[in-house]
């Protein structure tokens, strides 16, 4: 007997990395207690778990089913809107003269500070649905948004709050160190980050990971080593934001501290990438981001060619609007030389990688991983990547239960 019976898919997706892609044509998958028991071609999967008894058959008849996605970077929780700043850019503002204008981050910040515990859940929510119907089943989701104690533990909350009832697996990361407020030395905000806001953070026992936008003009290689080193005594993991605007030593700052991962990347050099490769630190592009700012991709190609396990994220926030990890699958074939497989990989079993959760098996759907799967309505995986602008994700599975149909 199984809970869930996925049957006659054209095609079954049951792991992709950067370096291979292992599938079966016309192919079941079941499903008990929330995690696969089988998976293979229909025939000898229904042989040994028939559709008669199962709780529930999903005839997937022309579709193919792919790992539910892994989105290991987002700013999903903020307040306010900023769509105006989309066509001020438009118009030749940069992204450094819109924040010296009180917009950007701090914009952001002033909205989130004013916005209630209850509107922060809601605007949560709403995104994870967006998210869950493009295929999303685990996403990370960064506080950063507050800027001060009270409010970074607000949106710590309010992420764990949203998440408890809320299908998509979410992984809560602390970003206090997101920009220095206005009115504040960047030495006197990462001693408040240090001394006052860390030890909150890990007494409230939300936050799993600690990130720094490491960043010229925001906190520096030494600033941004003592916030994670601090996060890390309180026992959160490490992750950086790094050569996104320029070429500071973030990857490199990344790599000495064995941080989970290092995203964005732009700017990072083959230094760089041997650096990673060498410390076991996951990569994650975010093309949108790049997209978004009308910039320079990270150079996809050279992490490859050491073997990078790379990932793909969308970096949901104000200023990089996208839900999709479709739409990053599809610019990183565009745009940075993935392949279809090579993308899918990135937005599932690399991207598990980036946010601690390779060994519990997400991303990928092999016996005894979590059911978390994406039906698409489409024949083949290569249809998220290549029929971009719409929506190829039908139906969603999150723990073996049906969580968008």
């Amino acid at each position: 007997m199984s809970d869930l019976l996925l049957a006659n898919a054209s095609e079954v997706v049951t792991y992709a990395d950067h370096a291979r892609l292992d599938s079966v044509e016309d192919a079941a998958v079941a499903v008990e207690d929330g995690r696969v028991v089988a998976v293979g071609p229909t025939e000898e999967v229904t042989a040994e778990y028939p559709e008669s008894d199962a709780d529930r058959v999903v005839d997937c008849a022309g579709r193919a089913v792919v790992p539910g996605f892994v989105d290991p970077h987002t700013h999903a929780l903020f307040a306010g809107d900023r769509s105006d700043e989309f066509e001020a850019k438009l118009r030749g503002k940069t992204y450094q003269e819109i924040l010296a204008d009180g917009g950007g981050i701090l914009r952001t910040v002033e909205a989130v500070r004013e916005a209630t515990t209850e509107e922060l859940v809601s605007n949560l929510r709403a995104e994870l649905d967006v998210m869950l119907a493009h295929g999303t089943t685990t996403a990370e989701v960064k506080s950063g948004y507050g800027l001060d104690t009270e409010t970074e533990l607000r949106m710590l909350a309010a992420i764990d709050r949203a998440a408890a009832d809320h299908p998509i697996r979410v992984v809560p990361t602390f970003m206090g160190a997101h920009a220095v407020p206005p009115g504040r030395d960047a030495d006197d905000y990462v001693e408040d980050v240090v001394a006052e806001q860390i030890p909150a953070v890990a007494e409230q026992g939300v936050a799993e990971f600690c990130d720094v936008f490491c960043e010229e003009g925001v906190f520096s290689v030494d600033q941004s080593r003592r916030v994670l080193e601090a996060g890390r005594e309180y026992g959160m993991r490490p992750k950086v934001h790094a050569e996104e605007l320029s070429h500071l030593g973030g990857t490199k700052l990344a790599a000495e501290l064995g941080a989970t991962s290092a995203d964005h990347l732009l700017y990072a050099d083959a230094a760089d990438v041997d650096a990673l490769v060498d410390a076991g630190v996951t990569p994650v592009l975010l093309p949108g981001t790049a997209f978004g700012l009308g910039a320079g991709y990270a150079d996809a190609e050279t992490f490859l060619a050491r073997d990078a396990p790379v990932a793909l994220a969308t970096d949901l926030n104000p200023n990089c609007y996208s839900q999709s990890m479709p739409f990053a699958m599809t610019l990183g074939c565009v745009e940075m030389g993935l392949t279809p497989a090579q993308a899918l990989g990135a937005s599932t079993v690399n991207a598990a990688r980036a946010v601690g959760r390779e060994e519990t098996g997400a991303g990928r759907l092999t016996v005894g991983s979590p059911a978390d799967c994406a039906i698409l309505d489409a024949p083949s995986y290569r249809y998220l990547s290549y029929n971009f602008g719409v929506n190829a994700v039908d139906t969603v599975v999150v723990g073996g239960e049906v969580a968008r149909d």
